[in-house]
């Protein structure tokens, strides 16, 4: 028993390999809309399909982009620390640098 698929259920989900859209019997020929027919329902598909093929990848490309910019932002924030670390560093060897000198004056 050869068992064709349904509306819900059809037996490919291969837009090619379904049976043609064919009118019923009760409504006249030529009554649909011009720009909604059998081929324009598969470009539309096949449109809708290629843009939902290509959502992760521009998903990924934001998520990498964000991913970057939380990079620079931590580089920026390591040099920052790493820039009063060293300024630090400097004011304690100037006042060393002074002391010395003083000391060296007053003997």
């Amino acid at each position: 028993m050869n068992i064709t698929g349904t509306i819900d259920r059809p037996l490919t989900h291969d837009p090619k390999k379904q049976d043609p859209m064919k009118p019923s019997a009760g409504e006249p020929t030529g009554s649909a809309i011009p720009d909604f027919t059998a081929t324009g329902a598969h470009d539309s598909r096949q449109n809708r399909t290629r843009e939902m093929q290509l959502i992760p990848e521009a998903l990924a490309r934001a998520h990498m982009h964000d991913r970057l910019q939380e990079a620079e932002q931590e580089r920026r924030a390591m040099r920052l620390v790493a820039a009063r670390r060293m300024q630090r560093r400097a004011e304690r060897a100037s006042l060393r640098a002074r002391r010395a000198l003083a000391m060296a004056v007053m003997q």
